[in-house]
């Protein structure tokens, strides 16, 4: 009879995310991950890692970008308001023992599983100038199961597109319970809202396409694109009514803009009295009172060298000193 501990009674008051450091952060990140952690460090125990290991899947022929991105990475969270003291922020690759509970996790998840994924066969085709035809790609759906229930929490917030992996990573830890005895909470969703936040061309906001607002911009880099900003390609002149639902414009000030503002927008631009200058200078003042806070917190870091590192320090030694404790009951119940 195996002593290792079950599922841990504070699971409801975990959760955790990552996100891969391929670039700098835009405002598109904000509103659809970095927002909602803001919330849930105020609510429960949060870890937050930097996915590096993650970004190898695709980045795998250059990696020195993989490690200059990191830095950048952890100061916009900070930037945006996450507080070491408040959750743990954390590098993957710090924690040598996820690799380990990946590897124990592979050897039960069948290969079909991974296949059906369906952001398998889009992510290959979509990044088709790379080779992904990887064992590591493939097994991508694993390691993230790894990374998530490493810390066995309940909750972990995604966006619909992300269901899929984490419904592997249910059932991953489900036969994982099922054949060894009950140890890791089977993560539930926790639905990030959804904020629609398009790329100044239409496109989805991207750092490939280089199309967004970056965290890190200042307003004089920022006034520039929003006046090339595409809005309602319907609208050819002044005159023209347009309609906010198909501008591509409209969605910030729904992020960034008062409600009552919203309204008149909404009356000016249906009835042609206001005009998409008019409407990009309200956004650009929008844009200045969210991003003000966060440039100035920044500044701040940027004025302490070295705190990025003491701050990923500290938090890889509370991870890894979860970590042990977490492969400690998996190594017991495995019999390793």
């Amino acid at each position: 009879m195996s002593n290792a501990v079950g599922i841990n009674k504070d699971a409801e008051k975990r959760t955790l995310s990552g996100m891969r450091p391929t670039g700098a952060l835009h405002i598109g990140h904000y509103f659809g991950a970095v927002k909602n952690w803001l919330d849930l460090q105020e609510e429960m125990r949060c870890f937050f890692f930097v996915a590096d290991w993650h970004a190898l899947t695709s980045e795998y022929e250059d990696t020195r970008r993989i490690g200059a991105f990191i830095p950048e990475m952890v100061k916009d969270w900070l930037a945006a308001g996450l507080d070491p003291e408040r959750c743990c922020i954390f590098r993957q690759s710090a924690v040598k023992e996820t690799a380990e509970l990946s590897l124990i996790l592979s050897m039960l998840t069948p290969v079909s599983w991974l296949e059906r994924c369906p952001t398998y066969k889009e992510q290959i085709q979509q990044l088709s100038h790379k080779d992904l035809s990887t064992y590591g790609f493939l097994g991508y759906p694993v390691l993230m199961t790894a990374d998530i229930i490493m810390y066995r929490p309940r909750w972990v917030p995604v966006g619909h597109d992300q269901l899929p992996h984490l419904e592997i990573a249910r059932e991953i830890a489900r036969r994982f319970n099922n054949l060894y005895g009950v140890f890791f909470p089977e993560p539930e969703a926790r639905l990030t809202p959804q904020a629609k936040c398009p790329g100044l061309d239409g496109r989805k906001m991207s750092k490939s396409y280089n199309n967004g607002i970056l965290l890190s911009e200042s307003m004089a880099e920022i006034s520039p694109k929003i006046k090339e900003m595409l809005t309602d390609t319907a609208r050819m002149r002044r005159n023209d009514p347009g309609n906010p639902e198909n501008c591509n414009l409209f969605p910030y000030h729904e992020l960034l803009t008062a409600a009552d503002t919203q309204a008149e927008i909404r009356a000016g631009c249906t009835s042609a009295s206001m005009g998409c200058v008019d409407c990009k200078a309200i956004l650009l003042k929008g844009l200045e009172r969210f991003l003000a806070p966060i440039q100035e917190r920044r500044a701040r870091l940027d004025a302490r060298p070295g705190l990025v590192e003491e701050v990923l320090a500290a938090g890889n030694e509370s991870a890894r000193a979860e970590a042990r404790k977490t492969m400690g009951g998996v190594r017991e119940l495995i019999g390793f």
